[in-house]
């Protein structure tokens, strides 16, 4: 099972590992002799499709049978089986309850009909309350008694979906085609998915979605409104063995006062606040189909820092979108100087097949974009570097991800840092440390936006769950 994308992905992948355990598979490692190769494919920009093409063509040297599955074959099937014959089959997401049968007649030397690419919104009622009682197969929601997600890795982190699919409209995005409309899991289901990782060994869980501020809308009166997301975090918190959660995939738009405070001082949810703000500039938003500006933006993390001046706050932009001027980009850069973000990642602009931004005027060249990203770059860089220079003689609590080798730091993560897509704490004396461990610590110098840290104890778990 070989993964790409995001930690979305990851979750499905483990899903699917889990029920191709149940029909009879075995899960073998990378230097073994497989019959089959799944690769879960990324289908999000075109340096992600790449990536995924050149696995698929890579599993397929190997002389196994290869198959498609994720973003990419649920986006283009038939197309993409069409452009790969080395891919012995591209199934979408409705083959997933029965990818174990199927990879069975795969090997047997039949022949399986490549998914026909719908919008998936079309799949699902407009009503959200409604969307509960369809079966419509959603990726990484079937966990429970016939379902046993199988872990991938034995690393003290692991992604937990509360969500899938979105039902906001940028002009920029696919998503929604393939993923579908928004769809919110059970808080029952996801609590209890939440004990089975602390039982795993996992000390941190990370919630992941298309859009996290959307949960619970589609949960009826019982579960949703103001509140939901935050009864879920506090019950995650709770879990024996659990000593972070973290949310990601928050809309600005959609932020309200509560969640923020609920983030920013539930014990055992870290003060971390992934906000996609995307841009800041009004006029550009607006082209984007999103809302807000650079005042509000800014509104928003002085209501955070209000709550946790510690807190941690990351975002992605796009720059070069159709119609952006200069003046857009000196907006965006007053915006990020002025934020003072912890992590930023900057990405230019290109056309998505079928969104609506793929037909707006005002494209620009691949020179201006590249330099435009290289601009924003440099000065998010500089920004986030001074942002972790900051916290130099502050304390933080690391959890170890790494241990050390004779090639390797000992590495972990802060509370404002998420696995990834944020810098990491540098542990001295890390021989002493293992995964999984607990420790409070001083920041005592800066590499960029990695953190070098001296660990003043380990912390005991408050709240210790099975051993």
């Amino acid at each position: 099972m070989l993964t790409l994308g995001c930690a979305r992905n990851e979750v499905d992948s483990e899903e699917l590992a889990g029920r191709l355990a149940g029909g009879g598979w075995d899960l073998v490692d990378a230097e073994e002799t497989p019959d089959v190769i799944v690769v879960n494919t990324c289908g999000f920009v075109e340096s992600a499709k790449k990536d995924s093409v050149d696995t698929l063509l890579a599993a397929a040297d190997t002389g196994a049978k290869v198959v498609a599955v994720g973003c990419m074959a649920q986006r283009y099937g038939t197309e993409l089986a069409e452009s790969l014959p080395e891919a012995s089959a591209v199934l979408g997401f409705d083959h997933y309850p029965d990818l174990a049968e199927r990879l069975g007649d795969i090997v047997a030397g039949h022949s399986i009909p490549s998914h026909v690419p719908v919008d998936r919104r079309t799949l699902l009622p407009i009503s959200p309350v409604e969307r509960q009682q369809t079966d419509v197969t959603v990726p990484g929601h079937a966990w429970g008694p016939t379902v046993a997600r199988k872990r991938l890795d034995d690393g003290p982190v692991a992604s937990l979906k509360i969500a899938s699919g979105c039902d906001r409209r940028c002009s920029f995005c696919a998503i929604p085609s393939f993923r579908g409309s928004f769809v919110s899991r059970l808080p029952d289901e996801i609590v209890a998915e939440g004990v089975w990782l602390a039982r795993e060994g996992v000390r941190e869980i990370v919630l992941v979605s298309e859009n996290s501020t959307s949960y619970g809308k589609d949960l009826g009166r019982e579960h949703a409104g103001q509140g939901a997301l935050e009864a879920v975090l506090t019950r995650l918190a709770d879990i024996p063995g659990i000593d972070r959660v973290r949310v990601s995939y928050l809309q600005p738009a959609e932020t309200r006062p509560n969640l923020l405070r609920a983030i920013a001082t539930t014990h055992g949810v870290a003060d971390y606040f992934d906000m996609s703000f995307q841009h800041s500039s009004e006029p550009v938003l607006r082209r984007m189909r999103r809302f807000g500006n650079t005042e509000s933006f800014l509104g928003l993390v002085e209501q955070i820092r209000a709550l946790s001046p510690e807190a941690g706050i990351r975002s992605n932009v796009i720059v070069g979108f159709p119609g952006e001027t200069e003046a857009d980009v000196d907006e965006l850069a007053r915006f990020l100087t002025e934020a003072r973000l912890d992590a930023v990642g900057v990405f230019g602009y290109s056309d998505e097949d079928g969104t609506e931004a793929e037909g707006l005027d005002g494209k620009l060249d691949a020179d201006t974009i590249g330099a435009r990203v290289a601009r924003i770059s440099a000065l998010a860089e500089e920004l986030t570097a001074q942002r972790a220079e900051d916290r130099i003689g502050t304390e933080v609590v690391v959890l170890v991800e790494r241990e050390e080798t004779d090639d390797e730091d000992c590495v972990g993560r802060a509370a404002h840092q998420a696995p990834e897509v944020d810098g990491e704490c540098v542990v001295l004396d890390g021989e002493k440390y293992a995964a999984g461990d607990l420790l409070r610590a001083r920041v005592v110098d800066t590499e960029g936006v990695d953190l070098v840290v001296e660990v003043i104890e380990v912390v005991p778990r408050a709240n210790p769950g099975p051993q």
